[in-house]
């Protein structure tokens, strides 16, 4: 009876329940760690929130809901994309899945791009982290976001050079937790009043 356990889990990878997640359980390890880590960061926004609520009102009003909103139409096209990618590749369309990531790297690229221009317009407005408590978490936050969307474009440039379903699965699995993300922060630091 102990072996034929012993084989069922050396079949399934040992991971347990992580084993019937899509891609590399690792991966589902560091998006829980990632995931719990931006918790941290918005229960530590919402308490700031309430102690400070005019100082947080007044910065908020100097963000540009706008471009906010656009980063997250072109996020979560992306995150459309890598779904529509990984679709591709179950059908055999190996070419068709390149493009389709390909095309997810490229609004990434948008998605900072626009971000790093709401940065310099913050800068020249005499705006830093270290304004006031809501900027340094909105730096924080975004800027932590921001580096996971540059490792998520790295991940996704592998899932084009390495076109399995593992490697694919996997690395769509991390873009949908950076689109997560940003789908809570948005609202969050953008719209909450």
């Amino acid at each position: 009876m102990s072996d034929s356990v012993t084989t069922e889990q050396e079949d399934s990878g040992g991971w347990g329940a992580l084993d019937s997640l899509p891609g590399d359980p690792m991966m589902w390890v560091l998006i829980v760690s990632e995931l719990l880590v931006f918790g941290a960061f918005f229960l530590s926004f919402a308490v700031s929130r309430v102690m400070e609520p005019d100082s947080f009102a007044q910065s908020q009003s100097l963000l540009d809901g706008v471009l906010g909103g656009i980063n997250t139409i072109v996020l979560i096209t992306s995150g459309f994309l890598c779904a529509l990618a990984l679709l591709a590749l179950e059908g055999g369309k190996v070419a068709k899945t390149r493009m389709l990531l390909s095309a997810a790297i490229i609004l990434g690229g948008i998605f900072c791009c626009i971000k790093i221009l709401e940065y310099v317009d913050k800068y020249e407005q005499g705006i830093g982290v270290e304004t006031n408590s809501f900027f340094t978490l909105f730096f924080l936050m975004t800027g932590f976001h921001f580096m996971h969307v540059l490792f998520g474009m790295v991940l996704l440039g592998i899932g084009i050079w390495r076109p399995r379903h593992a490697t694919v699965e996997t690395v769509c699995a991390f873009w949908h937790m950076v689109d997560l993300i940003w789908v809570l922060l948005y609202p969050l630091v953008y719209l909450a009043r």
